[in-house]
């Protein structure tokens, strides 16, 4: 039996990571697959079943809307649910134990290791699933402060609560803080298809870094306006390679090789 992950959500046919998990198992002479299946809410909890009880399936990744809906499906033995709130991964353990976890969190830190955020003061947008797990890993790199752009202020008191970091909400159109050292979308806006998202990053300083989840398209507008201003940027597929790199150790019980990461990029922007 081949053994075999997949990808769920609602939509699902924009995912990259089939494309990401076959290039690593070709790389790696790995027999194995990597699926998307569009899995509604309404069949979420049979999906999983019905996995549960398929020993080559080693699990799956969870993208919208399902990031929180499959908690109460799954074991939480990494206590996410008390913590990020919100799971990306789901792996079936031998015994058939489906256990889930996130990935997005570490994904998301890797491309800052060698800056400096302690103490520092990060901009936020977006209150959603990916926020919470962009918080949790902020929290994780000694952030000492976050406002969170929304358009729920509730919503962003009640993440930053949850996550525990000190920090304030704003609307939309508010004035940029000066001291911000890093600014990141973690919200739609901006993805193809979506409004625009009409931030001002002039009064940042020189030395700030502008990071957007979105990867398609993966030269945003906000990317774009940062890179005209000499700011360092890191886009989308930095996190979602990230996080799938991480994802697949876990599936498959080998290490992606990832000194091959230009040739997977071109691939994926080709």
């Amino acid at each position: 039996m081949t053994p075999y992950a997949e990808v769920i959500g609602d939509p699902i046919a924009q995912s990259k990571s089939p494309l990401i998990h076959k290039f690593w198992l070709d790389a790696l002479g790995i027999a194995g697959d990597y699926r998307r299946v569009h899995v509604t809410p309404e069949v979420l909890t049979d999906y999983i079943e019905r996995r549960r009880h398929d020993p080559s399936w080693r699990g799956c990744n969870v993208t919208i809307p399902h990031k929180i809906a499959v908690m109460d499906l799954v074991d939480d033995f990494d206590g996410v649910r008390g913590t990020i709130g919100a799971m990306n991964t789901v792996v079936r353990r031998p015994d058939g134990a489906l256990v889930g976890t996130n990935t997005d969190a570490g994904g998301f830190a890797a491309p800052l290791a060698g800056v400096d955020l302690a103490g520092r003061h990060a901009v936020v947008v977006g209150a959603g699933g990916a926020a919470r797990a962009v918080l949790f890993a902020l929290k994780g790199l000694g952030i000492g402060r976050v406002t969170i752009v929304n358009r729920s202020a509730l919503n962003a008191a009640a993440l930053l609560d949850r996550v525990g970091v000190p920090g304030d909400s704003v609307a939309f159109g508010a004035p940029m803080p000066s001291d911000a050292a890093l600014v990141v979308n973690t919200s739609a806006l901006g993805m193809t298809g979506q409004p625009p998202l009409d931030l001002d990053l002039t009064p940042l300083g020189a030395e700030a870094v502008v990071y957007d989840i979105v990867y398609a398209p993966l030269e945003t507008p906000l990317l774009a306006q940062a890179r005209a201003r000499g700011l360092a940027t890191v886009d989308g597929l930095e996190m979602l390679i990230g996080q799938a790199a991480l994802a697949f150790a876990l599936f498959f019980g080998a290490e992606p090789p990832r000194e091959r990461d230009g040739e997977l990029r071109d691939l994926l922007t080709a």
